[in-house]
């Protein structure tokens, strides 16, 4: 097989020489990208109804766009238009949708049904060849392009509806692999098609000492749980002993900085990290050289528009307004907060995906991810976002030199004031009191407006100290063990009263031991 060596070897020296205009005018690029959009989906059903062929008339034809075209969050796009779908051609894009992603579901208990288009899977398939390309802005050695790649995704093992397939989006991309890619593709068809989690992780660890791996992929807390599996299971130091070549993590789906001391007790030497975004909407960023953040997929198959994440646009529950502000990405602000609406080659149009983001560098596109439109808590206008307790979470388990794996938090009444509740998981032993000072004084540091109202509204800080399997055992009841799922980082109303519930039976549990 080493002519495949060769073949992407030779594509990322090609690319070396390829000027990409993309950042030269986003604007340009966006405009255009939505004009193609809108060409292809003219004759749906969605397009006819918002007279996407006057929009294309027009001269100003995004603020036509946003004229016609109303703003949609999940629940009123699927019972509008993406229900119609599952059974009907032509409804939000040209064609018969064979396939829906289930997406993780952490800010509500039920999973939710996202349009996987021919065109969409092209396009993540276009942007994942260009993350590869992306490979020679690291100077990687030679034989770095000989090793294989571990991908622990969902289960290409897809339910059959009749009309559609449904299932993980990494389950249904690892379906499609390329075959001149299977070749450095782990774990397999086999192992991958594995839909129960913890068998899937025994069959990749009984596996692990026959591969060369030089690449990992996945989301941190599921990679990190493997890794230990690993490690454990051979009795090893780190897993450079078991995958001596292992030299780039590529991660994407929760910030990665409250499991970074983790990961790194983990191995020898330093590995590079690489970013991504690849949502179940689609390949929205990833990050293409050292030292630089995420940027933006402009052209291939995305339009975005970005939502001032304030109180004018969106209520105090995360809840959208009537009449939001939308801006185009020659408006933005740098370190202002959006949340992020796509319109796609999925049919998603004017769809808020439900992330708040803040471009870091507005001239190249480049992004970081800071929570999520209904995941941070301002009950007294703290303002804690989940980017917030991330970082102050990883400030603590660094000056602790402990692994605070998993954390929840929620806004509770304390008398006439308020409170906040926090729920940190680690297996080390930690007392809670040091945990919770430590942590809000490292929130008072990052945030002012916490601290603020930390002498203020906001009279108290609770927090209990959990064993880490406390938080995935809830995930397994809720069916989302593994893959892309992921702990809430903000609890609130039904979800909160679940989370509550589940502690208590452990706690109940465990005190008759």
């Amino acid at each position: 097989m080493p002519i495949l060596n060769k073949i992407i070897k030779k594509g990322i020296e090609l690319s070396r020489y390829l000027k990409s205009e993309e950042f030269e005018n986003p604007a340009f690029v966006q405009e255009a990208e939505l004009r193609h959009l809108l060409e292809k989906a003219e004759f749906t059903m969605f397009g006819e109804t918002f007279g996407f062929t006057k929009i294309l008339k027009e001269k100003d034809l995004i603020s036509a766009f946003k004229t016609k075209v109303p703003i949609y969050d999940y629940t009123t796009i699927f019972s509008e238009w993406w229900n119609k779908s599952l059974h009907e051609r032509d409804v939000c894009w040209p064609g018969q949708v064979k396939y829906f992603a289930l997406s993780s579901g952490t800010s509500d208990s039920s999973s939710k049904h996202i349009p996987v288009t021919k065109a969409m899977s092209k396009s993540i398939r276009k942007q994942g060849v260009r993350q590869i390309l992306s490979l020679r802005n690291y100077n990687f050695p030679e034989t770095f392009f000989n090793k294989r790649i571990l991908m622990l995704g969902g289960s290409t093992h897809l339910s059959n509806n009749g009309h559609y397939f449904e299932g993980d989006l990494s389950g249904i991309t690892a379906s499609k692999i390329p075959f001149w890619f299977q070749h450095f593709y782990k774990p397999g068809k086999k192992i991958a098609k594995e839909s129960n989690w913890e068998a899937k992780l025994e069959e990749i660890a009984e596996n692990a000492p026959s591969w060369d791996i030089g690449v990992i992929v996945g989301v941190p807390s599921w990679i990190l749980l493997l890794l230990e599996k690993i490690i454990s299971k051979y009795n090893l130091k780190s897993i450079h002993d078991i995958w001596p070549n292992l030299a780039l993590y590529v991660h994407g789906g929760v910030s990665f900085e409250p499991y970074r001391n983790s990961f790194e007790k983990l191995l020898i030497r330093p590995l590079v990290y690489i970013e991504t975004y690849l949502a179940s909407e689609g390949f929205i960023a990833m990050q293409e050289s050292p030292g630089e953040q995420m940027k933006l997929n402009l052209d291939n198959g995305l339009f975005f528009e970005f939502i001032p994440f304030n109180n004018k646009n969106f209520s105090p529950d995360g809840e959208i307004t009537l009449h939001p502000e939308t801006l185009c990405i020659n408006e933005v602000i740098e370190c202002e907060e959006y949340a992020l609406v796509i319109s796609s080659n999925a049919g998603a149009w004017r769809y808020l995906i439900g992330d708040v983001i803040k471009f870091v560098n507005k001239e190249n596109a480049e992004i970081a991810i800071t929570g999520r439109t209904k995941h941070y808590i301002s009950l007294c206008g703290e303002h804690l976002s989940v980017d917030n307790m991330n970082k102050a979470i990883e400030m603590v388990g660094r000056e602790l030199d402990v692994s605070l794996l998993e954390f929840t938090v929620a806004g509770i009444p304390e008398g006439n004031m308020f409170a906040h509740h926090w729920w940190v998981g680690t297996d080390h032993n930690i007392d809670p009191l040091l945990l919770k000072n430590l942590l809000d004084e490292k929130l008072k540091i990052i945030n002012d407006d916490y601290r603020v109202e930390r002498s203020a509204a906001l009279k108290e800080i609770y927090l209990d100290v959990l064993p880490v399997h406390v938080f995935y055992d809830w995930l397994a009841k809720k069916g989302k063990l593994g893959s892309q799922n992921k702990f809430p980082r903000v609890l609130k109303n039904a979800v909160q009263e679940d989370w509550s519930s589940h502690v208590e039976e452990f706690t109940g549990i465990l005190s008759k031991v």
